[in-house]
């Protein structure tokens, strides 16, 4: 356990942040030269925990990974470079790791067993081995594959037409990952568009992948090959600075070189719509996402009411964004947003009782919950819930609270912002 006492702080934060690389971006980064003909360099790479149990599985699967601070080189052999480990797979807590190499592993010529901490063994993968059957993989586990630890046994798989059931770019991911070794074509159809980082990195590498609206078609046509990659920074971890700077009186602060990608701004969407004074400078586009400098300035906000297709573009900040609503003016509604309860904790519940021990006055819902604006926190002893976006959240509260905010355990943070508290320091 590593707490954390916090006391309140009456000044504006000011100056300028760059914050990590953005974790989706690294993740895919590993796995796609790791599969790729030639090096391939990764840069302002997250090095996480969660993106280095990514790191750590193909080095076992015999994968050159050199790290050099924020920079990786990859030495990729193709499909046919890699081996099959000699030890089980570990992705600690990392749920994305865990559901992207299920479907990459299904059809490599390879025997593997993953597995996980108490946390990520409680997270469902059915929603990712149904469709993987469907392709023909070999795959077992506890309550018949529905959880991890998973045995996969490599086999040749076939394409697939897929709709997807529900709003899970780990889900689209998977199946995309399978259908680069899947005979015939594999075509995903989604009901609401999630984050595309897959497509946009497959492209990069040369995979003979198409998309259509909501509809995209992989192939086994193509080799990967090797390219350089840039990450740009988080937009989740902004996120929690975007906040600071919009609730703390008299703040401006800006975050630099900032992923912009369509498919992850809904959070900028929905605090402009509630009145938040944010301006995008330098916009760029490179290694195929767009990204730019974010300036955010202190705002008298709105409640609002944020449901519907937006969900997947801000599914990651809800947290946050139930911070942020306290202090909005009105009665903020989230709906839509049921997939929380599976995430590394029931996150609205943990959003509900953190608040709420802190002064706010929250109604937790299904799939949502109602949060009361202009709440005074009086400060108290927060709960993490060994969930790195709760720790950050009420970490970004005590500094409007009247009182000090005690974190019971913020270990779980160096999952996605290492440097956080830094940061932190930096702004006050």
């Amino acid at each position: 356990m590593s707490e954390v006492i916090l006391k309140p702080v009456k000044t504006p934060v000011s100056g300028e942040i760059h914050v990590p690389g953005d974790k989706s971006i690294s993740h895919r980064s590993v796995m796609l030269a790791s599969l790729a003909e030639g090096e391939t360099t990764v840069t302002n790479f997250l090095d996480g925990e969660d993106c280095m149990r990514t790191v750590q599985a193909f080095q076992e699967m015999g994968v050159e990974i050199k790290k050099q601070n924020t920079t990786l080189t990859i030495q990729g052999n193709g499909i046919a470079g890699l081996k099959e480990p000699e030890n089980p797979l570990y992705f600690g807590n990392s749920g994305t790791t865990a559901r992207l190499m299920i479907g990459l592993l299904a059809g490599l010529p390879l025997f593997t067993t993953i597995y996980g901490d108490s946390s990520l063994s409680k997270r469902p993968m059915d929603r990712v081995i149904k469709p993987l059957r469907q392709m023909g993989a070999v795959i077992d586990g506890r309550e018949k594959g529905s959880f991890i630890p998973l045995s996969l046994r490599g086999s040749k798989l076939q394409g697939i037409d897929y709709v997807m059931p529900l709003k899970s770019a780990q889900v689209k991911s998977a199946v995309l990952l399978a259908g680069l070794h899947a005979e015939g074509a594999t075509k995903i159809t989604e009901r609401t568009k999630t984050r595309d980082h897959t497509e946009n990195m497959l492209k990069a590498f040369g995979a003979s992948i198409k998309t259509e609206g909501k509809q995209v078609t992989i192939t086994n046509e193509k080799t990967l090959v090797a390219t350089d990659v840039h990450v740009p920074g988080d937009i989740s971890s902004a996120a929690f600075f975007i906040a600071a700077a919009l609730i703390v009186p008299g703040s401006k602060l800006t975050l630099k070189n900032v992923g912009l990608n369509q498919t992850r701004t809904g959070i900028i969407d929905v605090l402009i719509s509630m009145g938040a004074n944010i301006q995008i400078r330098n916009k760029q586009t490179i290694s195929g996402e767009l990204l730019g400098d974010i300036i955010v300035s202190y705002s008298k906000l709105t409640g609002t009411t944020i449901g519907g297709e937006i969900i997947p573009r801000l599914i990651d900040e809800i947290p946050i964004l139930a911070l942020i609503a306290t202090q909005a003016e009105g009665t903020t509604i989230i709906k839509d947003a049921k997939e929380l309860r599976v995430k590394e904790t029931d996150r609205i519940a943990a959003v509900d009782e953190v608040l709420s021990t802190l002064g706010a006055t929250i109604e937790p819902t299904e799939d949502g919950m109602k949060i009361h604006g202009e709440a005074k926190l009086h400060g108290g002893k927060a709960t993490s819930y060994h969930d790195h976006r709760i720790a950050m959240m009420a970490a970004i509260a005590s500094l409007i609270a009247e009182d000090e905010v005690v974190i019971d355990d913020i270990s779980s943070i160096s999952i996605s912002y290492p440097s956080f508290f830094e940061d932190l320091k930096k702004i006050k």
